[in-house]
């Protein structure tokens, strides 16, 4: 019998915070934050998962932390002096969520302290997600901190109006370490917000300039790029890196589609766990088995309430007595 593959050690820097959800029928609330979800993600599919987030010293917090504490997630907090972050969705029309945030989730910043930086350090792999990268002095501290980011940095922009405070900024401030990254995702969403243009221009931004078979097109050799994981809801996803693409669509599985909330965050988990397990794909096929198995995950994740991550092989949920 040979010996289980060593888990991958992956930092995962962004937000934590309570979901509250109010609909006709009442409210419940959910830990979340996406890069909470991504976190917890990780662990489930078997890694060894730290995530940086700013925490409150509160009930919520507490709450935060024993949830993480379940998953096996370490917790690296950031200390809220406005208490824990909180986004209320209101889907009472047409279905559709509409977020607010708490000032707390306004005013989110990670302290890349000493603590902080032994956890980047010493980590195969960092994913950022939901973090202010308009502001200037959290997008300059991340990248110092991170120190390798061509070897290991995945970063999911995932914008959120309500907390987004300057739309020039946080483009400028995603684009520059995208640009050292080792993949991006980005969604049809993020492109409406950040740039009021169809997700392809935003692929097409993050891409580099276009490869054929025997390397750039152009005289000189064409800086590296990032592979770009682009994700379109009910469209599926699509995979660039380098001259190579590969499309997904949604995954048919049993059973209805209860809540998309935790679709992206899953699909993300999945790609990365596929990146520390077998590192980048070479190939197309390969690229099209790892896009293919993180949507499965991902129809998987939203045949359940709330963004905890599952597999096709989890249980549904018991009906409603």
């Amino acid at each position: 019998m040979t010996d289980a593959a060593p888990r991958a050690r992956i930092v995962v820097v962004g937000d934590a915070l309570i979901d509250e959800l109010r609909s006709p029928t009442g409210t419940r609330e959910f830990i979340g934050g996406a890069a909470l979800n991504v976190a917890v993600g990780l662990s489930l599919l078997g890694e060894d998962v730290t995530l940086l987030a700013m925490v409150g010293d509160d009930e919520p917090g507490r709450r935060i932390r024993s949830y993480l504490d379940d998953y096996r997630v370490r917790l690296v907090a950031t200390p809220s002096a406005l208490g824990t972050s909180r986004a209320v969705s209101d889907r009472s029309v047409g279905g559709e969520p509409r977020y607010e945030f708490n000032a707390a989730a306004q005013a989110r910043s990670i302290a890349f302290d000493e603590v902080s930086r032994a956890a980047l350090d010493e980590a195969d792999l960092v994913v950022v997600s939901c973090f202010p990268f308009d502001d200037a002095d959290q997008t300059a501290a991340l990248g110092t901190a991170v120190r390798r980011p061509q070897a290991r940095l995945v970063i999911d922009a995932n914008p959120r109006a309500g907390m987004m405070h300057d739309r020039a900024a946080f483009l400028g401030g995603f684009e520059r370490l995208a640009g050292d990254a080792l993949l991006v995702k980005v969604g049809d969403e993020d492109s409406e917000l950040l740039l009021d243009a169809p997700l392809a221009e935003f692929v097409a931004r993050l891409v580099g300039p276009t490869q054929g078979p025997s390397g750039p097109t152009s005289s000189e050799a064409a800086p590296r790029a990032p592979a770009v994981l682009a994700t379109a809801g009910r469209h599926g996803a699509a995979l660039h890196h380098g001259s190579t693409s590969v499309e997904a669509g949604i995954v048919d599985l049993p059973g209805p589609v209860v809540d998309t909330m935790g679709a992206g965050d899953a699909t993300l988990s999945a790609i990365v766990h596929r990146l520390a397990r077998d590192g980048v794909p070479a190939t197309r096929d390969a690229w099209s088995s790892a896009l293919h198995e993180a949507m499965t995950i991902a129809a998987a994740t939203v045949r359940h309430e709330g963004a905890l991550l599952r597999r096709p092989s989890d249980e549904p949920p018991p009906l409603a007595s």
